[in-house]
């Protein structure tokens, strides 16, 4: 490779990082309407929902909080989407490595599945507090209680490293697990296979063009996402319970979800995800 095809390692993670940043400023609105849709009290008989839907959370958001209330919360993922980029691609080419009896080994589908899985136990160790902080900001708000129990994320992690010291600030790590392990694990090697699908015949993937690349970004978001959907409804609902609400984790969650709720409450958040995934899929 000539010294002009190289790129520096440092600009890579520079460029990722920003991409990051942009991803989450463009759709952290529509996870703030994810995460307070999966949070919603149930209503009493003969009351409706808090929110009808995607478009009446987004309205009501709106109405009392101004367009700011969607984007709270945010500076968490803002803060970890860099380092959460660069140690969930570390995970992915570990978990490729452990594989290869030879470095040049292509891998097969089941095996990328299996280092996407690997990257998502890599980047649980920074999801878990920062989906912690940044789900206990969205919600702080929604009841319409107007005192706010926490002034921001630093003032957050203070108040939980308080009350319940490193274990309270990494509530929900087995939920986060359960999500992102799997969801990983289809995320990239759905996006392998596009590339392989996408590659005009008789080329490389290094002559995929950037929309394609994109694109086949965006779809793999959506597949980890149809994945991820139901454990992310436990985890959100665990991480913005007070304390001795689940006194077994996520067991309890998922146990009282299902008896008071069914099962479709296990999908609760998806619309908003999925405009947002199909949005980054055709950028």
């Amino acid at each position: 490779m000539s010294e002009k095809q190289r790129t520096s390692p440092i600009k890579n993670f520079l460029a990722g990082g920003f991409g990051g940043v942009c991803l989450v400023a463009a759709g952290h609105p529509l996870d703030t309407i994810k995460v307070r849709l999966q949070t919603m009290p149930q209503p009493t008989p003969g009351q409706p929902p808090l929110y009808l839907g995607t478009w009446d959370c987004a309205k009501k958001t709106v109405s009392k909080e101004g367009v700011l209330g969607l984007y709270k919360g945010m500076s968490a993922p803002l803060i970890g989407v860099t380092p959460m980029y660069a140690v969930c691609f570390l995970g992915f080419s570990i978990g490729k490595k452990i594989q290869q009896r030879t470095p040049e080994e292509q891998l097969n589908y089941r095996q990328l599945f299996q280092a996407g899985m690997v990257s998502g136990v890599f980047t649980t160790s920074i999801m878990t507090p920062g989906e912690r902080v940044k789900c206990l900001l969205q919600i702080q708000h929604a009841s319409g209680t107007a005192q706010a129990t926490y002034s921001g994320p630093v003032d957050c992690i203070k108040k939980l490293y308080a009350e319940g010291g490193i274990r309270s600030i990494y509530k929900g790590t087995a939920a986060t697990l359960l999500r992102d392990v799997p969801a990983s694990g289809m995320y990239f090697m759905t996006y392998e296979w596009l590339q392989h699908v996408l590659t005009p015949e008789g080329k490389s993937r290094s002559d995929l063009s950037a929309w394609r690349t994109l694109f086949a970004g965006g779809m793999a978001g959506i597949f980890n996402w149809m994945v991820a959907i139901p454990p992310d409804v436990l985890k959100s609902r665990l991480q913005t319970a007070p304390e001795g609400t689940y006194p077994n984790g996520i067991r309890d969650v998922f146990r009282q979800l299902m008896k008071e709720e069914g099962i479709l409450a296990l999908y609760k958040g998806a619309t908003p995800v999925m405009i947002r995934e199909i949005g980054r899929a055709h950028v």
